[in-house]
């Protein structure tokens, strides 16, 4: 191509609309019941991104003291009725992922089900008890932005969770230039705490898939039994929310950038999206098609 800018067209569309789709699913979430109830113990499954945002809403719910809400990925969960869940959640953007299909097949009947999808002509329509239908999300880069997050935002708002801040934030946080120093940079790794710690893991997710980089994510409390021992100049420490006392400065005497903002840390997820796709422009790559992956992984018998 001649101009890098046009690398990945489809994942800049669709990550700069966030702010207008979790309007959208704000508004959704508030005219629909569709999810458990308030003190139904439920298992939540996803693959990839939608394991993490399962970890984040999981995480919420049950600190909203709306019931114990496990998140696991859907290739390891563990759903016997000897855990006693009264529902099971499944994200999925394509809904055509095999673990997720081959969870909610086996469990059909003996545990209700809802799916949150993006593609409404998918075989999770008629297999799930329940559906969020979320087609005006659904994206067509691989490297998923909006749907997650929109996902995310329907979830999160079930719970009570005012996310009109998120959506002022993102307005900014989605177009806002992007800083050299981030663009350079050889190594990040993301941090976060409760619900957010599932926004470090993706925000590690999409630079490992957009830009081939060197990411981790962490708790941030497990940051400093270990993994900060990588923390040199020309890498990012990037705190999602209010950090533990004191990480500021042990970063700071690495040398490492730190990054911890009051952008609420949705809208802050939705800057990193931006990060990732400047960060893979500048090195000639296009993240609407990443290597060796596809935008639903559909396995073989």
């Amino acid at each position: 191509m001649s101009n890098n800018t046009e690398l990945g067209p489809f994942m800049d569309a669709e990550l700069t609309s966030q702010p207008e789709v979790w309007a959208q699913a704000i508004a959704q979430a508030k005219s629909e019941n569709l999810l458990p109830a308030d003190g139904q113990r439920v298992a939540v499954i996803g693959c990839g991104t939608s394991w993490f945002m399962a970890q984040s809403y999981a995480t919420a719910r049950e600190s909203a003291g709306k019931g114990v809400t496990d998140a696991f990925a859907a290739s390891e969960a563990f759903l016997g009725a000897e855990r006693g869940y009264d529902a099971v959640v499944a994200i999925t953007r394509s809904g055509t992922t095999t673990e997720v299909l081959e969870i909610l097949t086996a469990i059909k009947g003996t545990v209700h089900t809802v799916a949150l999808v993006g593609d409404i002509n998918s075989p999770i329509m008629t297999l799930a008890d329940a559906v969020v239908e979320l087609p005006y999300a659904d994206e067509q880069s691989v490297v998923q932005t909006r749907f997650a997050t929109t996902a995310l935002t329907y979830l999160l708002t079930s719970i009570g969770m005012d996310l009109g801040a998120a959506v002022e934030d993102a307005k900014t946080a989605v177009s806002a230039p992007v800083e050299q120093e981030l663009i350079d940079a050889e190594q990040f790794t993301f941090l976060g705490t409760g619900w957010t710690v599932g926004l470090a893991h993706e925000a590690g997710l999409k630079m490992r898939e957009a830009v081939q980089g060197w990411t981790e994510s962490y708790p941030a409390k497990e940051y400093r039994h270990g993994p900060i021992s990588i923390a040199a100049p020309n890498r990012v420490t990037w705190m999602f929310g209010d950090q533990p006392e004191g990480l500021d400065r042990d970063v700071a005497k690495t040398g490492a950038l730190y990054v911890n903002t009051t952008t609420h840390p949705l809208a802050e997820l939705a800057r990193i999206h931006r990060v990732t796709l400047e960060r893979a422009r500048a090195r000639g790559m296009n993240p609407d098609l990443p290597r060796n992956l596809s935008r639903s992984v559909i396995l073989e018998d």
